[in-house]
């Protein structure tokens, strides 16, 4: 009963908060203009100062884990490479076809993982898995463009794949925190103080978003598409790679990181960018829309099943 209700308190708020925010543009308070400019403020500001200072306050007691990190990296090529084989067989549509590849591989690790890796294992604790984001956002990236590109046709320009990796605002936060977390510098107490306090904006405003970006549009149109996309993202992948993960050994933290990023929902910013790369953004909206909405659901049962058995 214990990890029922502890599940339950993980996974509600999260869902209560993006309902606040699909109300809230119900209601007209938000516009495709006005959540534009705020996602990018969300996305180059407090996210990245999130991100700075989960690493930066993590126990000294946590070391940057290679293993865990390569673990990760091999995983997600893997997962990739089945799907850019896989989706062109089942699906002929070429601005569909890189849109499923990225809603099944890219997760939305950093606004949806982070909140419930603080849920579970409390603020400061979560170092282990806030660096991964090394690793994960920017392969994440890395290979959103390849398949967007692939598939529509384009020469995959790789100046600027490195150039847009780089100069991610989230690879710069996790730098810089890594940075100060191995060096131990320590930040001035009003500045540590600002830091954090700005920082707690990002994981409530980021989910309100996120609610305020659900479009239940076009669900007939892409049923197809998007039930593969979702059944896979949610239940399918994280079955075995969480599995996987279990077998090589992880417990504790570094299983829930895993849990995290193969169940999380698909990544907010998937939908950005097919728009800007000639996919079916309309699709990765709708991928967006039902792994987001399903994830509460599918996350809490992933929390309690680990947590009966002790996993983490």
């Amino acid at each position: 009963m214990d990890n029922l209700i502890l599940s339950f308190n993980v996974v509600s708020p999260l869902c209560l908060t993006m309902g606040l925010g699909y109300f809230l543009k119900y209601l007209k308070m938000f516009d495709e203009n006005s959540l534009n400019i705020m996602n990018n403020v969300a996305f180059k500001v407090f996210l990245p100062l999130l991100l700075f200072y989960n690493v930066y306050n993590t126990n000294m007691g946590n070391i940057i884990d290679f293993k865990l990190m390569m673990f990760v990296f091999i995983c997600i090529l893997v997962l990739f490479g089945f799907l850019f084989f896989f989706i062109p067989i089942i699906e002929k549509d070429n601005s569909k076809r890189g849109v499923m590849i990225q809603g099944v591989f890219r997760s939305n690790f950093v606004l949806f993982g982070i909140p419930v890796a603080t849920s579970i294992l409390g603020e400061g604790n979560i170092g282990s898995i806030a660096l991964l984001i090394g690793v994960v956002v920017p392969t994440y990236n890395l290979l959103a463009v390849i398949c967007l590109e692939t598939f529509r046709g384009g020469k995959i320009n790789i100046a600027n794949m490195i150039k847009g990796v780089i100069t991610n605002p989230l690879i710069i936060a996790g730098v810089i925190g890594i940075i100060f977390f191995t060096l131990k510098i320590k930040l001035p107490t009003f500045l540590e103080t600002t830091v954090k306090d700005i920082s707690k904006i990002a994981t409530p405003l980021s989910l309100i978003l996120l609610g305020a970006s659900f479009s239940f549009s076009d669900v007939k149109k892409y049923i197809k598409e998007t039930s593969i996309v979702t059944i896979s993202r949610l239940i399918i992948v994280p079955l075995i790679f969480v599995t996987l993960g279990y077998y090589v050994g992880y417990r504790h933290a570094d299983l829930l990181g895993i849990m995290i990023i193969f169940a999380a929902p698909a990544a907010v910013s998937s939908f950005q960018m097919a728009k800007q790369m000639d996919g079916d953004a309309d699709l990765a909206g709708q991928i967006v829309v039902f792994t987001s909405a399903f994830s509460i659901v599918t996350v809490f049962f992933w929390i309690f099943t680990l947590k009966q058995f002790a996993l983490i």
